[in-house]
């Protein structure tokens, strides 16, 4: 069964009350569904373009109380299972273990190719953009026709992105994740800590979208633990 005309488009205007936004989706082959949960035929990836969500996230968070381990992670939850509910459909968070295959998901749903980074590029939000949950509907929903989207990083000679790090911790040979966790913990690692991975801000595209610095800093201290 297709799912009603419409309720994609009732479902995205629900999320962007809270700065969220559907990021595509696709229906399931057979045997293709989580197999966790009940079943699935199709998904709508959620995420964000820049830092929209942001300040929806502080207010929650000013009303909460006690320590929260993983707050963006709880609110994104809260906020996408309070649509699922709304429109039947099931939740799943990229943190649910065991892990689900988002970024496989990501570049299935908008054509998107990952940066030297690991990060997708997007060719208008660049490497500003996330994948904060998706929801599970049990019947198919009608999808236009997505084709590849233009990946920025072909045209891009110097790349900065893989020169900027103080510890190289990008190379052809992946993310050298010891040795950036070792460097922001560190004493030199302030301006990492304070304004953000530096390969990522040298990245020129998608810079209007660019997260604030206080919104980087909130997510380099959850990367570092501090």
């Amino acid at each position: 069964m297709i799912a009603p005309a419409g309720r994609v488009d009732r479902i995205a205007a629900a999320l962007l009350a809270d700065g969220l936004i559907l990021r595509g989706g696709f229906n399931f082959a057979p045997g293709e569904a989580p197999t966790t949960g009940a079943s699935a035929r199709s998904v709508l990836l959620v995420g964000q373009a820049g830092a929209a969500p942001w300040p929806h996230f502080l207010r929650w968070r000013e009303k909460q109380l006690g320590t929260i381990a993983n707050p963006l992670d709880t609110w994104s939850r809260e906020v996408i299972g309070a649509v699922a509910e709304t429109f039947g459909a099931r939740v799943v968070s990229p943190s649910d273990k065991p892990y689900l295959p988002f970024q496989q998901w990501a570049m299935r749903a908008e054509g998107l190719r990952p940066s030297p980074l690991g990060i997708l590029m997007h060719p208008r939000y660049g490497l500003w953009h996330a994948y904060r949950g998706a929801l599970l509907f049990e019947d198919e929903i009608a999808f236009p026709e997505q084709g590849e989207a233009v990946h920025l990083c072909d045209a891009c000679v110097g790349k900065p992105c893989l020169k900027s790090c103080p510890v190289d911790a990008y190379s052809s040979q992946g993310f050298a994740y010891q040795s950036c966790l070792a460097h922001v913990r560190g004493a030199d690692g302030e301006p990492c800590r304070s304004g953000g991975c530096l390969d990522r801000n040298a990245c020129p595209y998608g810079t209007d979208y660019r997260y604030p610095r206080e919104v980087q800093a909130f997510h380099m201290a959850a990367f570092a633990g501090l």
